[in-house]
């Protein structure tokens, strides 16, 4: 969690004010959502940052990409681009977002798109394609034109909305309250070994409403892949005391990953750069010469997947510090065997749509996966 500094609790309030008044005008609907005949389900969160978004956006294209003709829709943080926007293989993060320049790096044949109006975007999207089934909104909570008909909000286990303030004192977007617009609640980065009573003060922590599913997920650890060749792995079990870790991050927040890389007992050096940061020719200068500085033999550079698709479009690295450098990918596991249910709650409401009830010869067996 950021450090909180009381200079900026003032703004605090006055961002508090704007965003309860916008969201007040939402309720009584003197501002009015958007609605739209085609499945959208939106996945965000409360918080600023780290709460495991994109693995879990990634999750459910995973999921759901064989099943429906699907696209994602997100704004593009911090592209240098405007308007509407469909992501190509060959679009870099500078033109899209790092964001949606994974999803599309990793599913090639599903539609990427970005917009930083999500109407518009969805029209867009609706008129490029007939065979269009579903939209997943990225990123879009607070994103209220649309009305969403499923969506699923993200709360860090490690960061209880009920303990945080304001931005930029804190670390929301909006009072916790406006949970109520989430149909189902998840909470990440829980950890592996939570007990049940600790659920429990979650759950009543959380105060949900009866209409409102909960569910626990945890971060977990892939094998090293090459950044480069990503036909290349490392298995992590092969790390030790007597190798040196320069690990280089531009998410919100690192701290599980470095403690994960911690159980090697390698000697870690984290060189740390601000979420979405937009590496430049200096930041890759400043990386070689840090892992160059290092002093076991058997080093490696390990950065996450997300500054991984970043990085992987800079030339400075030659091929020697190439066969050196992996990422550490994730992947979102349920806890206490809520996966199966997990999905069937998705799949019902694909199924309870009625563009999608028209459709034959879908399966919606829970145990799909």
């Amino acid at each position: 969690m950021r450090t909180k500094n009381k200079l900026l609790y003032p703004f605090s309030l006055l961002y508090r004010l704007v965003v309860d008044i916008r969201n007040f005008l939402f309720d009584v609907e003197v501002f009015h959502s958007k609605e739209f005949e085609i499945p959208i389900i939106s996945i965000g969160n409360i918080t600023v940052g780290g709460t495991g978004k994109t693995p879990h956006v990634l999750y459910l294209v995973n999921f759901l990409k064989d099943k429906y003709q699907l696209a994602t829709l997100s704004r593009g943080y911090k592209r240098k681009t405007k308007g509407f926007l469909n992501a190509t293989e060959h679009s870099t993060s500078l033109e899209i977002g790092d964001e949606p320049k994974l999803i599309k790096q990793t599913h090639a044949k599903i539609k990427v798109a970005v917009d930083a109006n999500r109407v518009n975007g969805i029209n867009k999207l609706l008129s490029q394609s007939e065979e269009l089934e579903l939209i997943l909104l990225d990123d879009a909570y607070q994103h209220r034109w649309v009305k969403a008909g499923l969506s699923i909000l993200l709360v860090d286990y490690n960061r209880p909305l009920k303990d945080d303030s304001y931005l930029p004192y804190g670390n929301l977007r909006e009072n916790a309250s406006q949970k109520k617009r989430a149909n189902i609640v998840i909470v990440t980065k829980t950890p592996e070994n939570i007990k049940p009573m600790e659920q429990r003060v979650m759950l009543e922590n959380l105060k949900l409403f009866a209409y409102q599913s909960l569910f626990f997920t945890r971060m977990k650890y892939q094998n090293l892949i090459n950044v480069f060749d990503r036909s290349i792995e490392l298995n992590i079990e092969m790390l030790n005391e007597n190798n040196s870790l320069l690990v280089v991050t531009g998410i919100a927040q690192a701290d599980d990953m470095i403690s994960y890389l911690k159980q090697t007992k390698a000697d870690i050096k984290h060189l740390k750069f601000s979420d979405h940061h937009n590496f430049k020719n200096g930041d890759i200068e400043t990386i070689l010469h840090n892992f160059r500085k290092l002093n076991s033999e058997n080093k490696f550079i390990i950065t996450t997947e997300k500054d991984a698709m970043r990085l992987n479009e800079f030339s400075q690295f030659d091929d020697e510090i190439k066969r050196y450098f992996y990422f550490l990918p994730i992947k979102v596991a349920f806890l206490n065997n809520q996966e199966n249910e997990f999905q069937s709650l998705i799949l019902e409401y694909l199924k309870g749509n009625s563009k999608m009830a028209k459709k034959p010869n879908y399966n919606f067996n829970k145990n799909d996966n």
